[in-house]
């Protein structure tokens, strides 16, 4: 079965290939030929997932999924949230986002986390949510190479290292985006 992934984030479209091969074949956008910006407007991940996968799907009248995926931390009232992304401002900055983050938790002992990611799966005949959930707790400082996003910080739960620390292997087997994939690619087996 053959796929758009409505994203341009490079890390995310590898990772999931790396999660579904062999089972489901994932284009991207740059593949259609498209090269726009998908604005994230809504205030849910939810939300979010829906607009980029309709847009794909009005646009270019291809079965296609997006996803959102959000840092829930607990100390914070679940923020960033939606905002994850765009925390410390509207570049997409990593490393801004955590310097925020940490700061922010700075003088908190409950460091309690959760990532959350929604796929939402647009075809001719339907609409569907999938949602993967992975718990943990957020370190006190950045540890790690591998990964993207907030991975240097992000410590899941029942380990004692971060995914950048933990490596693709491990992370692609037990992170939120992997359970959201999972529960996809079972779907899409039964058409």
């Amino acid at each position: 079965m053959k796929i758009v992934f409505a994203t341009n984030n490079k890390h995310k479209l590898d990772e999931v290939k790396k999660i579904v091969a062999g089972k489901i074949e994932i284009v991207s956008l740059e593949e259609i030929g498209c090269h726009d910006d998908i604005a994230e407007t809504a205030t849910t991940l939810e939300g979010n997932a829906l607009l980029k996968a309709n847009y794909i799907k009005n646009k270019f009248g291809l079965d296609c999924f997006a996803d959102d995926t959000g840092l829930e931390v607990a100390a914070l009232n679940n923020a960033p949230g939606v905002y994850s992304a765009r925390y410390a401002g509207i570049a997409h900055d990593s490393e801004g986002n955590m310097k925020k983050l940490l700061s922010e938790l700075n003088d908190k002992d409950n460091r309690k986390a959760r990532f959350r990611t929604v796929i939402a799966l647009v075809t001719k005949d339907e609409t569907k949510l999938f949602e993967g959930i992975v718990h943990g707790e957020i370190g006190r400082e950045k540890k790690g190479e591998n990964g993207f996003g907030y991975d240097p910080v992000f410590i899941p739960e029942g380990y004692t290292q971060t995914f950048a620390e933990l490596g693709d292997h491990i992370k692609n087997n037990i992170s939120h985006r992997a359970e959201a994939v999972r529960k996809l690619n079972d779907y899409l087996s039964t058409l």
